[in-house]
Order: C-alpha cells, then structure tokens, then sequence
C-alpha cells in the first residue's frame, strides 16, 4: 500500500525558511517522480516543483525559482522541500504526491497524471 506523508509545514514570517519533507512508501521509490503542490485558500492547486529519481532531474515553477530546493533521499525514501525567503504568497496547504512516469516541467502543470496524494501540512507565511 502507498503512503506519502508530509511533515515540515508552519507559521514563519516573510522572509523565513522551511523544509517540508515527504516520506514514501509501498512503491518503487527509486523510479518514480515526486511532486510538491500546493493550494491557496480561493485558488486552484498550483504544481511547485517536482523531481524524476530515476535521473535526478528537478522543475520548478517561475514563482519559487531561486527561492526553493527540492531534493531526494534515496536512503530514507523521503523527498524534501527546501523553501526559503518564503512571501506571504507562498501560504497554503502543500502536497505531495507520486506518479510512476517521468517528470517534467508539463508534470507540474498536470497534477491529474499522479497516482498517490499525501494528506497535506499547511504552510503560513505572515508578512
């Protein structure tokens, strides 16, 4: 059985950093791409940044470009979101989630293709 499970999120002023982490389970963690999304309260689910452990390769979306770092621990079967100079814009809940394709800039723009969701961690940031 999969499971992806969030933790990291909180209350941080502008300008602050976070780490969010997802740790996986129940598949072949190695091969399969993991994405971050994210929801703001009124708007749609915005994908933020997604990396293909098959090849290490790493998207992101224009607004966090710079200021976030996703990265992958193989050993640990856990993907972290490194997020920094965070702006009150950047509140909302985060997800992550796994699909058993590769990744690429159009899997941050299709979270429909993925196969598992975690529960989400809710990330504020005051201004």
């Amino acid at each position: 059985e999969v499971h992806l499970v969030e933790s990291g999120g909180g209350l941080v002023q502008a300008g602050g950093s976070l780490r969010l982490s997802c740790a996986a389970s129940g598949f072949n963690f190695d091969d399969w791409t993991i994405g971050w999304f994210r929801r703001a309260p009124g708007k749609e689910r915005e994908g933020v940044s997604c990396i293909d452990n098959s090849d290490g390769n790493t998207y992101y979306v224009d607004s966090v470009k710079g200021r976030f770092t996703i990265s992958s621990d193989k050993a640990k079967n856990t993907v972290y979101l490194q997020m920094n100079n965070l702006r009150p814009e950047d509140t909302a809940v985060y997800y992550c989630a796994a699909d058993s394709g590769r990744g690429s800039s159009w899997y941050l723009r299709h979270a429909e293709v993925y196969d598992y969701w975690g529960q989400g961690t809710q990330v504020t940031v005051s201004s």
